[in-house]
């Protein structure tokens, strides 16, 4: 029994002196230092008193997992369509943010000579937005897992549920980027291709794609940072009739674009919105009905932000659950992408046909 619990303290030692020189080399210090450092936070703290619940404890110091879930958590967000969106997330206070302070913009007057200027008052003004908050369900660990796998074991938890939460995240930033119905300030489009013979579903077509940017050119979005986000059928129509787009694609894959066309920086996204054969999205994750496909989307990058709150992890042990003697864990993580106001994108959702 001593000499079991010797090994056990050892594997204990070994894995604090990993995480926490892996800190230590992140954040700049010493990693020795930060070795020493993560074993004298976890003696202190208990972790190591006794040792079948101190390697339970071990891997699970709460605040390197949250550090390390953040992390892999903002490393989801590059290539993707939402990288390079204006960041507010200096802006945001208790998982808040104003509106207003995220740059709704006022009328601008040239060469005027009329006094007194106008007032205007902005629309947005001092408008509060609460951050989404995503939570992860609870993934259970027994102590015999953690006896036995430790680190890895904790490393595929985080990423799952990193995994979990950016794609929620993504579904519902991209849900927020699509108009919710036809108007004169949100064209929602519709493909006007073949028809699929299986679905019904119109193809898109690159006509369709000249008819989104002269959509945005009337609504007098600037030429430059204009973004388009594919979702996978039209990506395949467009690779049936396009020879450049599928060049593009076959190349660009690699940095997680598609390639830019008709002055629209392309993106492929697989949960984009799903809309009704009247023409109303849906709502978040529902599921599609006769006719109705997920449809693409584009947006002027500096009319719409994105803002990061705080994430958290939550961790009970396997010592409070005497009957299953598992250890619980799961995140919960406030994120929001929307436009600052509607009135700089363009949606096209297929058409139907439901006979040939």
């Amino acid at each position: 029994m001593k000499l079991k619990m010797l090994f056990l303290g050892l594997v204990s030692l070994a894995i604090n002196s990993v995480m926490g020189a892996t800190v230590g080399y992140t954040v700049g210090i010493d990693p020795m230092a930060g070795a020493i450092g993560a074993n004298v936070i976890s003696a202190v703290g208990g972790v190591m008193n006794m040792v079948p619940e101190g390697v339970v404890r071990e891997g699970v110091l709460v605040e390197v997992w949250t550090g390390e879930l953040i992390k892999y958590l903002r490393r989801g967000l590059e290539a993707t369509f939402l990288d390079g969106i204006p960041d507010a997330s200096s802006l945001a206070n208790n998982d808040v943010i104003h509106l207003v302070d995220v740059g709704v913009d006022p009328d601008v007057l040239v060469n005027n000579t009329t006094y007194p200027i106008p007032l205007q008052a902005l629309e947005d003004t001092d408008k509060t937005i609460s951050l989404d908050k995503f939570q992860s369900k609870v993934t259970p660990i027994t102590d015999d897992e953690l006896y036995a796998l430790s680190y890895d074991k904790m490393t595929r938890v985080k990423e799952s549920h990193g995994n979990a939460i950016n794609d929620a995240k993504f579904a519902k930033a991209a849900h927020a980027l699509c108009a919710n119905s036809n108007t004169a300030t949100t064209p929602v489009l519709v493909t006007t291709g073949a028809r699929d013979a299986d679905t019904g579903r119109l193809k898109i077509t690159v006509q369709d794609i000249i008819n989104m940017k002269r959509s945005m050119d009337k609504l007098k979005v600037p030429s430059q940072n204009r973004r388009l986000v594919l979702c996978s059928d039209h990506v395949n129509d467009l690779l049936e009739v396009s020879q450049s787009f599928k060049e593009q694609y076959n190349i660009n894959r690699a940095d997680g674009t598609v390639g830019r066309l008709f002055g629209f920086d392309i993106y492929e996204f697989a949960n984009n919105p799903m809309y009704t054969t009247s023409g109303n999205k849906k709502a978040v994750a529902a599921t599609a009905s006769a006719g109705e496909f997920q449809c693409s989307f584009a947006f002027y990058t500096p009319r719409v932000f994105k803002c990061t709150g705080s994430t958290k992890m939550y961790y009970s042990e396997a010592s409070q659950d005497p009957e299953y003697q598992r250890n619980k864990i799961n995140f919960r993580h406030y994120f929001i992408c929307m436009p600052k106001k509607a009135d700089a994108g363009v949606v096209m959702r297929s058409g139907y046909q439901a006979n040939a």
